[in-house]
């Protein structure tokens, strides 16, 4: 028994046995003399339902999860060369390969197919998830900041690829002043927008990042409650063994002690009649 095999085991396996089949792979693993992985066992997470879900994917088919993480490279590097063009451009196909590859998955509810999709978009803005993901061993997602992209390629300068043309040794006319006012309006009022859906999206950002802790939090009482119930059953069945053995020794008992009675009863009557 290894690590990465009971991992592997674990995460690939159904979802409602992961509580068990993890605690009875760390008392085989103590059983082997093993602390230190029975350890490393009891520490695995149950996963998420979306998380499950991307683990199959990642299994079942982990070509559309590479190259998610492969656009997520992409994104980063044109994110540092302030590149605005191929970030809105890279955007786009971001938001196209989520959606390809939540239509094909199975039929889902609204609210899984929301995580799922969230899922995917972190797989897109964070290696690390995007590198536990393409593992299948994706626990749930920790808030990513995936609204950076949309901001960014919303924001950033668009690129035309030439050179700023030399400056002329004559300037030009000066636009009148009516025109300049309007424009620096005009800039003041993009700003303003910028500025508003930058809060917004964080706002947004925050109020996601508290509902994925309440879940996580929720997870782990509820994992926690099963594991109670797990033991309470166990000790249930323990002790309804006892009671069997115990009244199968009462039966014994009772039978035995009606022969003796019987045999006293004959002996008495055998003496009687003599």
């Amino acid at each position: 028994m290894d690590f990465d095999t009971v991992a592997g085991e674990l995460y690939g396996g159904d979802l409602a046995e992961f509580v068990s089949a993890r605690n009875a792979a760390a008392k085989a693993a103590k059983a082997e003399g093993d602390a230190d992985l029975a350890a490393k066992i009891r520490e695995l997470r149950k996963p998420t339902t979306a998380a499950a879900i991307v683990n199959r994917l990642a299994r079942d088919d982990p070509d559309e999860l590479r190259e998610l993480a492969e656009l997520g490279d992409e994104l980063r590097d044109a994110h540092s060369r302030l590149a605005g063009d191929d970030l809105r451009a890279l955007t786009r196909r971001r938001g196209d390969l989520v959606r390809r590859i939540v239509h094909g998955l199975p039929s889902m509810s609204d609210t899984v197919s929301r995580e799922v999709e969230a899922t995917l978009e972190a797989v897109a803005a964070d290696p690390g998830t995007a590198e536990l993901a393409v593992a299948g061993r994706l626990t749930s997602v920790a808030h990513q900041d995936t609204d950076q992209w949309f901001t960014l390629a919303a924001s950033a300068p668009p690129s035309s690829g030439k050179r700023p043309a030399k400056l002329v040794e004559k300037a030009e006319p000066a636009k009148p002043k009516k025109d300049h006012r309007r424009e620096e309006e005009e800039r003041k009022r993009a700003r303003a927008e910028r500025e508003r859906l930058r809060k917004e999206a964080a706002e947004l950002a925050k109020e996601r990042a508290v509902a994925e802790r309440d879940l996580v939090r929720t997870e782990r009482a509820a994992e926690q409650a099963t594991a109670r119930v797990e033991d309470l059953r166990t000790r249930l069945a323990e002790a309804e063994e006892r009671a069997e053995r115990a009244t199968a020794e009462f039966e014994q008992a009772k039978e035995t002690y009606e022969q003796a009675d019987t045999a006293a009863e004959d002996a008495r009557k055998a003496a009687e009649a003599h």
